[in-house]
């Protein structure tokens, strides 16, 4: 399970469908990903023990245009630097750093 709620003000924490209890988190979409994604944030509801990775698969599903990212991008939780392991808690704040190119 894991889906986008339309606003910052899905519930988190409480069980989903089938019993099974949820996290919500914020998402923040910077440079490209704000780009292919087509917004600057974003509220998901994850399962509980859910991972930055699993996010990220979710993310790839519903923006295609992610996968060209994947690998590559920072992850914030927080505003401190994460892994692809890091288990998400209901009321994080998530954010996507792409690498940043330029002169």
């Amino acid at each position: 399970m894991g889906d986008a709620a339309d606003s910052g003000a899905a519930a988190g924490g409480g069980p989903a469908r089938g019993g099974k209890r949820t996290v919500t988190v914020k998402v923040l979409y910077f440079a490209r990903s704000r780009e292919v994604s087509g917004r600057a944030l974003e509220t998901w509801r994850l399962e509980e023990g859910a991972t930055t990775k699993d996010l990220e698969e979710k993310l790839v599903h519903k923006y295609e245009g992610l996968k060209e990212l994947t690998g590559v991008c920072a992850w914030a939780v927080n505003e401190e630097y994460v892994d692809d392991s890091q288990v998400l808690a209901d009321g994080d704040e998530v954010a996507i750093i792409p690498p940043i190119s330029g002169g």
